[in-house]
């Protein structure tokens, strides 16, 4: 049986490998080996920082939330309570939108959550 040559796979992994790694500094764009790790190492990371974004993003939306209600003579958990009591289901991100955006809106909100923390009390 004739010897086969992976010449045109091999060829296509390597550069699969170095496509991943253009714009690294020095042998970590060039080399195969340090472009190998660094595409590895990479990946990891974008896949640990995927799910950390989505951490990040809801803590933004609370503080937010937080310096609203503050100011407006509520805590947060408070407000969030009273929100769950009168039975309003938005999430933090529409919430903090509408701190922003709508500060009549979150008002009433406020208000609202005020009233049914004190009735529960």
């Amino acid at each position: 049986m004739p010897r086969t040559k992976s010449s045109v796979a091999h060829h296509k992994r390597v550069k699969r490998v170095l496509k991943a790694a253009k714009g690294y500094r020095g042998g970590r764009s060039k080399l195969l080996r340090t472009a190998r790790d660094t595409v590895r190492r990479a990946g990891a990371y974008a896949y640990r920082d995927r799910r950390a974004r989505k951490r990040d993003f809801r803590a933004l939306w609370i503080v937010r939330i937080t310096g609203a209600c503050r100011s407006r003579g509520l805590s947060y958990s408070r407000f969030i309570f009273g929100l769950k009591a009168a039975t309003i289901d938005l999430n933090r991100k529409m919430l903090s939108e509408i701190a922003i955006a709508d500060p009549e809106a979150f008002d009433m909100l406020v208000e609202l959550a005020k009233s049914k923390v004190q009735e529960a009390a």
